[in-house]
């Protein structure tokens, strides 16, 4: 199967994963548009005026000093930042994306990792605390920290404390917000990072129902387009830049404003087990099964496809894409599992 084919191909599956938009939410949803918008390239790092212009109406949405579109996922933005930030010394969490690593390395600067504690309840990792920043800052000669916030599972950080305290002692602050792109556009989710972080980068495919590999980085410090330019290709996909500038304007019109606040209220209906901080992240458990199994049941049985698992729970991601009839049928087959013996 060629992948034309396999791109054509239905799937009669629930998506409870990502990309958020489902297979079915596109901002760019007619495939011959691809062809038609995709132009002979232009240099991004010397910007057209139309995108550099874009870009700025970005930034004051988000309230940053700078924001760029990212055609590579949030692993180019958190490389660049690290590039950008200048750090010499730069504390990176041991269970973090390996891009994390791979940006240190790429940035030429020194690695200090640390360690998180496994929550035994889920089987998860939960977001660092101030605490625990404070006492990394205060052992260590880092100059940068990169956190993760939320973490995969929807555990979200302090980051106005963190960063308040970063700032006290001369310390730059990443946050890899790749799963909360829609926080800065709904006050019942968790507080974003983008006002308060040195860099901020989100995944607009993750929850936002961007196309795969949309993301955004967020700077409140130095401007990242050389450093953007060192990682990135001179011939970006302008189809790509253009849904993302179509992403983030539906995300800030009440439209999209309304879809987010809808999803989270039918969410909240409906009463789904809350593991963490963002009720878009639905973590499930059942005693007497892994979470493995209970994975293997939902796909087998039910159609319905979750976005990761471990020893003890499933999780299963919603966003834009995902719908009122999605979520009641995941409600259902969860019941059918806790009632089974």
């Amino acid at each position: 199967m060629g992948l034309v084919s396999l791109l054509k191909k239905k799937n009669n599956t629930t998506l409870f994963t990502t990309p958020s938009h489902s297979g079915k939410f596109f901002i760019f949803h007619k495939f011959y548009q691809w062809y038609r918008a995709d132009i002979s390239e232009t240099d991004t790092h010397n910007p057209t005026s139309e995108l550099e212009e874009a870009e700025l109406r970005a930034s004051k949405i988000y309230g940053t000093k700078y924001t760029k579109f990212l055609t590579n996922g949030s692993t180019g933005g958190i490389i660049a930042s690290i590039i950008a930030s200048k750090a010499k010394r730069i504390l990176i969490w041991d269970n973090a994306h390996p891009c994390h690593k791979n940006g240190a390395k790429l940035a030429g600067c020194e690695t200090i990792e640390y360690s998180l504690p496994l929550d035994k309840e889920w089987g998860v990792y939960k977001a660092i605390t101030i605490e625990k920043v404070k006492d990394l800052l205060n052992n260590t000669a880092a100059d940068c920290i990169l956190i993760t916030s939320p973490t995969y599972e929807g555990f979200a950080a302090n980051i106005a404390e963190i960063s308040q305290h970063c700032r006290e002692k001369g310390v730059k602050l990443i946050v890899d917000e790749a799963h909360g792109a829609l926080y800065p556009f709904s006050d019942k989710l968790p507080e974003s990072a983008v006002k308060y972080a040195d860099y901020t980068v989100q995944s607009l495919h993750k929850t936002a129902g961007g196309l795969n590999p949309t993301a955004l980085l967020h700077s409140n410090d130095n401007n990242p387009a050389n450093a953007l330019s060192m990682i990135n290709t001179t011939s970006p996909s302008y189809p790509l830049l253009a849904t993302i500038e179509a992403n983030i304007h539906f995300l800030n019109s009440k439209r999209g404003r309304k879809k987010i606040n809808e999803l989270i209220e039918t969410i909240s209906s409906l009463s789904f087990p809350q593991g963490g901080d963002d009720i878009t992240k639905i973590l499930i458990k059942k005693e007497g099964l892994s979470g493995y199994k209970l994975s293997e049941i939902l796909f087998d049985k039910y159609k319905i496809e979750d976005e990761r698992t471990n020893k003890i729970s499933t999780l299963l991601i919603t966003g834009i894409g995902t719908d009122k009839k999605m979520l009641i049928r995941l409600k259902k087959a969860i019941e059918r599992i806790n009632n089974e013996k």
